[in-house]
């Protein structure tokens, strides 16, 4: 059965983030998708030092969430990341989870599903769906879309609820995220998948 790793980035358990996630979770279940649950935004999580040590050991060399859901994230066929608005941006404990997720977890990310799913107040949302949707582009894994900005808007649980189009969003969302997934595993059976070329980097090492 395939599978798809929910983070939330909330400090909130059941927030507004949270809600919008169930709603998403709740339609992949109907589509026959498994999900695994991870809770980031209450949990203290460092960022990267740049140490390497995870080209070495396989792993972070903070044992803490990061090295928990790693195998998860690699056996899962999508990820879905959701975090609230703070100053424009993406909440800093999961963007600090997040680097340290991808560049840490050495499994083959490529054409798993990745989707954003953000929750403000009134503004700044398009900002911080940005900086997860980046994760997704620069490990080749296709970017899930909905009807709209993949967001819900409120202060609290009870506000979201009164967001109507915030929620069929997430709906859409899930169900195609579940075709994507559904698409994706039928096109490596049938044609492969895409062949991607390694080894080269750019540093101007000779100045120019």
């Amino acid at each position: 059965m395939a599978k798809v790793l929910l983070i939330n980035g909330s400090a909130h358990p059941q927030g507004c983030t949270a809600r919008a996630l169930k709603e998403v979770e709740k339609t992949l279940q109907e589509q026959g998708i498994e999900t695994v649950w991870v809770n980031v935004g209450n949990k203290d999580v460092r960022g990267c030092i740049s140490c390497f040590k995870c080209m070495e050991q396989g792993k972070c060399v903070f044992n803490d969430l990061v090295n928990e859901t790693a195998p998860i994230f690699a056996e899962s066929d999508g990820i879905v990341v959701g975090t609230p608005v703070y100053y424009a941006h993406a909440n800093g404990g999961v963007l600090a989870f997040l680097d340290r997720l991808f560049f840490s977890c050495h499994a083959d990310k490529h054409m798993k599903v990745g989707a954003a799913v953000v929750s403000s107040r009134r503004a700044g949302s398009t900002s911080a769906f940005d900086d997860i949707n980046k994760y997704f582009t620069m490990t080749g894994m296709p970017i899930v879309s909905s009807t709209y900005w993949n967001e819900v808007h409120g202060y609290s649980q009870e506000d979201v609820e009164k967001d109507l189009e915030g929620l069929q969003t997430m709906r859409n969302l899930g169900r195609n995220m579940a075709f994507l997934i559904k698409s994706i595993a039928l096109g490596k059976e049938q044609i492969g998948k895409p062949e991607q070329e390694i080894g080269t980097f750019t540093n101007f090492a000779d100045g120019l």
